[in-house]
């Protein structure tokens, strides 16, 4: 509209063209790969809490000792890839959406009900079915929280880079 000037303009004027979004890689995946660490202990914590103060028979029976069977190791592990399958889906989000952050929120969280519902589809007693929903429920919100986190901080590292402008060569800094 003419009067009305806006930053792709002013941009487009000074002859360069300002760059492509652009996400600080390193750092997202280093987020994501400490919110794998603490989905992976969440599950093990919420299993030891589980078993042993609440003493009800999750992920293996009551003789199976505090840390339960082999199914822990695969809570953790699961909760571990959910985590890394969340930083991959931010970083896709990140360079080809508007309002990135606001998808991963509304699909984190639409998978997490999902696994938290569940359980309760099950034939199982409904104290084990409540357990186990309630450590995806915290699985589902240390990644929400997490990962959203470490993609912000990513891409705020990338728009300081932007906002102080190409070099005096006229290139932008990478």
């Amino acid at each position: 509209m003419a009067g009305y000037d806006d930053e792709t303009v002013s941009a487009d004027r000074r002859g360069v063209e300002p760059p492509r979004p652009r996400i600080d890689a390193a750092r997202l995946w280093a987020g994501g790969a400490a919110c794998a660490v603490v989905a992976a202990l969440i599950g093990l914590v919420g299993v030891l809490v589980i078993r042993a103060v609440f003493n009800v028979a999750f992920a293996g029976s009551h003789e199976a000792g505090v840390f339960g069977d082999y199914s822990t190791a695969v809570l953790c592990a699961l909760a571990a890839l959910a985590a890394i399958a969340a930083t991959g889906l931010a970083h896709l989000l990140v360079l080809s959406t508007p309002r990135p952050l606001a998808y991963l929120g509304w699909i984190i969280g639409l998978v997490t009900a999902a696994a938290v519902v569940t359980p309760f589809l099950s034939s199982r007693p409904i104290g084990v079915s409540l357990a186990q929903a309630l450590i995806y429920l915290a699985i589902g919100l240390a990644i929400g929280s997490l990962v959203p986190g470490a993609a912000a901080s990513a891409m705020r590292s990338s728009r300081q880079r932007y906002e102080a402008g190409p070099g005096p060569s006229g290139t932008w800094p990478q």
